[in-house]
């Protein structure tokens, strides 16, 4: 009788149960708190706002898209206020206490909006929504890295993306059953009833806060690996490399010190990340609106679109991770977003409809398939110390930029629906948003998973080795007894 170790292919049940306690509790959020917002958040709470302000007779004499877009600047200003010293304090302090004190904003922002029947209640809750935003974020993304063995991000991260972008298509396509219950037209009553479902479903994503445990996430395995990231090699010039001045301008970044480069990574890549989330406030908030004017969509066949988009970016977060593996990540990033911005252009055209709907879940997908890859990067290069603060300036993109933009989108749109006019101007900030992105390419290495495809890591990869365990986070890999009776 002989006894040997017979490495096996890892089943879905196994990777579940071998990932790490916080990575599970993530997903979980993910599910919850993406369906919640799926039902409630995206077109139905534009259109509840954008409805209520009409029906009270505006707001300070406003227009109702005016208004639409201070709502959503209201999350920001919170956001903006509090997500620094909430960066500072995942620093200093347990991650998951500040995690647990936030759920009491987050219920009393829902009970706001479940309860209150003015606009200012509607700006009280959004204002309370942010806070609690601003709370989490930096604390659960920290957390999150923190849990997940560096050098493998980009597929835990693109897991994680598609986790969230299913719940948010599961969101549009249950409103679809609960508008044929409440009835399918623009009534506030009616998407006043949609939205309470998916409110009580981001309670229960809210509750998830109690759960995390500092004491779960990894050690040094999660640490940065900043001189693993930059690109080490200096780049050799050739006769046709050099003009003039010297070396092209790729080359000489490529040459830099490999301590300044680790320093402009994430700056650059912020930088990056703020202006695109510029460009997104001023347009997204305002699509279902465009949807409802410009082309009298019903709110069934509204929810059938929104709901596909998030599912393809789901699936397309994870195509671009793979192909990242033989482009790289930085590359792979500007080629989704340059689709993206070329699909707003057309779409600022007015196509008809049968061209329009591709038009625009293409733009969505491709735009936010990047996001796993830039968070990635990011949390590869920041050392676990930092990492509170720099998910804080992450989340000022989203925050500040992206909500105060969404002001000037209204103000471009105006009374008028010059839906055009802003379209074209946000195709011009995602243009000046990927060229960080251009200066990024010659900075920034491949992952350590693509290095050993490619078999430049000496070192094995560790989900190749023993399965998926390391790469979530447990110590034990994946293998089991084969017994052979001779």
């Amino acid at each position: 009788m002989t006894h040997e170790k017979e490495e096996t292919k890892a089943s879905f049940k196994d990777v579940v149960k071998s990932m790490n306690y916080n990575i599970k509790l993530v997903f979980a959020f993910y599910t919850t708190s993406s369906l919640g917002r799926g039902i409630w958040m995206g077109n139905v709470l534009s259109a509840y706002i954008f409805l209520f302000s009409e029906s009270g007779g505006g707001f300070w004499g406003l227009s109702s898209n005016v208004i639409l877009g201070l709502t959503a600047a209201a999350s920001g200003i919170t956001m903006t206020l509090f997500v620094f010293p909430a960066g500072f304090m995942a620093d200093k302090f347990r991650r998951d206490i500040i995690l647990k004190s936030a759920t009491v904003i987050g219920i009393a922002a829902m009970a706001f909006l479940i309860f209150g029947n003015s606009i200012i209640f509607i700006f009280i809750s959004l204002l309370l929504w942010g806070l609690f935003n601003a709370l989490v974020r930096p604390s659960l993304e920290a957390l999150f890295a923190d849990s997940v063995e560096s050098g493998h991000r980009s597929k835990v991260y693109s897991w994680g993306h598609l986790v969230r972008q299913i719940a948010m298509a599961l969101g549009p396509f249950i409103n679809i059953g609960l508008f044929f219950i409440f009835g399918d037209e623009w009534n506030l009553t009616i998407l006043r009833s949609v939205m309470i479902v998916g409110l009580v479903i981001t309670m229960i994503s809210i509750v998830l806060m109690f759960f995390f445990k500092d004491d779960k996430t990894l050690g040094k395995e999660s640490e940065e690996i900043a001189e693993e990231v930059v690109t080490n090699k200096p780049i050799e010039q050739s006769k046709e490399q050099v003009n003039g001045n010297g070396m092209h301008f790729g080359n000489r970044l490529a040459n830099l010190d490999s301590e300044l480069k680790k320093k402009l990574i994430p700056i650059i890549l912020v930088i990056s990340n703020v202006i695109i989330g510029v460009g997104a406030g001023m347009t997204v908030k305002y699509f279902p609106i465009f949807f409802m004017n410009e082309y009298a969509l019903s709110p069934v066949i509204l929810q059938i679109v929104m709901g596909t988009t998030a599912l393809i970016t789901g699936l397309f977060g994870i195509a671009a991770q793979k192909a990242s593996l033989k482009l790289g990540r930085v590359q792979t990033i500007f080629y989704v977003q340059f689709i993206a911005t070329t699909c707003l252009l057309f779409i600022a055209i007015y196509p008809p409809i049968a061209i329009l709907m591709p038009l625009f879940i293409l733009r969505g997908s491709f735009m936010n398939a990047g996001q796993p890859l830039s968070r990635s990067i990011l949390m590869d290069v920041i050392p676990k110390t930092n990492r509170g603060k720099w998910n804080s300036v992450e989340a000022i993109a989203w925050g500040l930029f992206w909500n105060v933009s969404a002001v000037i989108g209204g103000f471009l749109i105006g009374d008028s629906n010059r839906y055009n006019l802003c379209f074209i101007i946000t195709t011009f900030v995602y243009i000046i948003g990927m060229i960080p992105i251009i200066i990024l390419m010659p900075l920034v290495g491949k992952e350590r998973e693509a290095k050993e495809k490619e078999g430049l890591s000496e070192e094995p990869l560790p989900s190749e080795e023993f399965g998926y365990e390391e790469v979530f986070g447990e110590s034990e890999p994946i293998k089991k007894d084969v017994t052979d009776v001779g």
